[in-house]
């Protein structure tokens, strides 16, 4: 888990009874922030949750300036610990005295809110979708973590939030259990995964930004991985267990597969073959599969344009698309278009190229063809929900109103992009280049 500054504080727990006229009583968890809150509006009763006993793990972590809200000039989390499956969470922000701007992430670092701001006397509840799980399969079996991944946010037993911005103002958080909810689970590398330390992103965790609370993510990608070390993990099984009619399975491979090694694969023949296994294992379990081409590493020639260095790859993935007829997302084309757009040195900000000294865990300068900063996994995560729209897809109607368009040529500039920076960070590259 990720360590911020600590200052001991109280946090009142209630179980929030939701009932109307036609529904029957459903249970929840209810975290109120508000010390001088009578909760008057709420019930205190046990849960009805059967995996929630007598009382529930959680902290909160961080330095606050508020008796009325976990409000802070810093970054702050919450965790509770809870049992593998969907929560739909209500996040109740601002404050009556002051304006407050709040970006949450949830797990390893995926995207939930941004700036979400309210002015003085303003109260939101945003409603969010957050899928926690953990690497276990059943009684024998689990996912093959690699070293780097022990310890990380997304596969504990918790479901943490990460509360940031300018002024951050928490004033209750509400969780119930989504069962039922339809799932969509990403495969794929490093330029997919849920990256768990700044600098470091990729589109996967922004994604989540861009869906309604109707739709949860599941993003069991990893760095490095390739079709075939992404079943010898158990990656495959663990979706396998879960995967349901209503579902979907995104599958984004090449960056590792191309190489040379046991992992390789040819483009029109065992890669095609190895994808077929995601495919059927969708299509068998009523899921929808979807495949992504790969994006394009930053490599420029002479005239300013994008070298392809995936091969046959993307094309072998278009052709299969076609012949399967399945939904495509060309994020190799968009990406091409996009960095080419930015152009050679403007390109430099959608990957993570930082100065010496940039943040205050890194003394030495970063340089990365292949591995995305915040800012180009904005980008293409945006490249990603456009295809989505593109396509007249059922999928599209879980994509958040408002959205509008996005022209890959024509990227948002750079300037305009700000991110509340987690404390964690690395200058350790992901795996896979």
């Amino acid at each position: 888990m990720r360590k911020l500054s600590s200052i001991s504080i109280t946090i009142t727990l209630f179980f929030l009874i939701a009932c109307n006229e036609q529904e029957q009583a459903t249970s929840g968890l209810l975290f109120n922030f508000e010390s001088g809150n009578s909760a008057g509006n709420f019930v205190t009763k046990e849960t009805s949750w059967p995996t929630i006993k007598d009382s529930v793990k959680y902290g909160l972590v961080g330095n606050f300036n508020s008796s009325t809200a976990c409000q802070s000039d810093e970054a702050f989390e919450f965790w509770v610990e809870l049992p593998e499956r969907n929560y739909k969470v209500k996040v109740v922000l601002g404050d009556m005295e002051k304006p407050t701007s709040t970006t949450i992430k949830a797990e390893s670092r995926r995207l939930m809110a941004m700036e979400h701001e309210t002015s003085a006397g303003q109260i939101d509840t945003l409603d969010l979708l957050i899928n926690v799980r953990t690497p276990i399969i059943d009684s024998v079996n689990s996912i093959k973590l690699k070293v780097r991944e022990i310890g990380y946010v997304n596969w504990d037993s918790n479901l943490t939030l990460e509360f940031a911005g300018e002024c951050p103002s928490v004033k209750s958080i509400i969780i119930d259990e989504a069962d039922d909810v339809p799932v969509i689970f990403l495969a794929g590398n490093s330029t997919v995964v849920d990256q768990e330390n700044e600098p470091w992103a990729s589109w996967g965790q922004m994604f989540t930004y861009y869906l309604k609370p109707e739709v949860a993510v599941a993003n069991f990608a990893e760095s490095g991985e390739t079709l075939r070390s992404f079943i010898g993990e158990n990656r495959f099984a663990k979706i396998a267990s879960l995967i349901k009619p209503g579902d979907y399975l995104f599958m984004e491979f090449a960056h590792n597969d191309q190489k040379p090694g046991s992992s390789y694969v040819e483009p029109y023949t065992t890669y095609i073959d190895e994808l077929m296994k995601f495919i059927d294992l969708a299509r068998n379990s009523g899921a929808t599969p979807v495949l992504v081409t790969s994006t394009n590493r930053r490599k420029f020639n002479e005239d300013g344009k994008i070298v392809n260095t995936l091969e046959e790859y993307p094309d072998a993935m278009r052709k299969l698309a076609d012949d399967e007829d399945i939904l495509l997302i060309d994020l190799n084309a968009m990406s091409k278009d996009l960095y080419e757009a930015l152009g050679v040195e403007g390109s430099k900000k959608a990957f993570v190229h930082y100065a010496a000294n940039t943040f205050p865990w890194q003394r030495e300068a970063l340089a990365d063809n292949t591995h995305f900063s915040t800012y180009g996994a904005w980008q293409l995560a945006k490249c990603v929900v456009q295809e989505i729209l593109d396509s007249n897809a059922e999928l599209g109607d879980f994509i958040k109103e408002g959205f509008g368009s996005y022209d890959p040529t024509q990227p948002d500039s750079f300037k305009s992009w700000e991110w509340p920076v987690s404390k964690d960070g690395t200058v350790l590259k992901p795996d896979g280049n």
